[in-house]
């Protein structure tokens, strides 16, 4: 699709990336569109259900409440190629539903939220498999899984419920 603005290189500020963003073909045309972001807004329901569904069995496993007889390495394996399909068309579709309308989505507070909370879940992941995962062999099939684990599904849990609920609240929330 063509823009019908030339893209601001210096002295962008972000409301005029915006400004230009709303004004480009593909962000009216899924405004105006009957059909569009209702299939866009589908896929980025159902994608978060695949990720969340995948998330959430995983933290379990970490919990000791699922899959205890299951080495946690080999949940890990299992479960981390969905969640990453699931994760990268969430956000993909997530951005899509931005694009749509990115002024209004920019002054959501519950959209900067969401995103803060979505940054500090990647930030959760990452201590996770540099620290507690990084010894998983001690502990893979123990009945007891340390304290750190279960620390980094709790906090998994509590953000990705926060993010849906500031998911929910954007969707019902957002300034006129």
């Amino acid at each position: 699709m063509e823009v019908e603005r030339q893209f601001p290189v210096n002295g962008m500020t972000a409301p005029g990336v915006l400004d230009w963003l709303a004004g480009t073909s593909f962000s009216m045309y899924l405004r105006e569109s009957l059909w569009t972001y209702p299939i866009i807004e589908t896929v980025h329901v159902l994608t978060l259900c695949l990720f969340l569904g995948f998330t959430l069995l995983l933290d379990f496993r970490l919990l000791g409440m699922a899959l205890r007889r299951v080495p946690a390495a080999e949940v890990v394996r299992r479960l981390e190629p969905g969640i990453a399909v699931g994760f990268a068309f969430m956000f993909a579709s997530g951005a899509l539903l931005f694009s749509g309308d990115p002024v209004k989505f920019y002054g959501s507070v519950f959209l900067r939220i969401k995103l803060g909370m979505i940054l500090l879940a990647g930030v959760n992941l990452q201590i996770f498999h540099a620290t507690v995962y990084r010894g998983v062999q001690q502990w893979d099939r123990a009945a007891a899984v340390p304290a750190g684990a279960r620390a980094a599904a709790i906090v998994s849990i509590l953000l990705w419920c926060g993010v849906v609920a500031m998911g929910r609240a954007i969707a019902y929330l957002l300034p006129a």
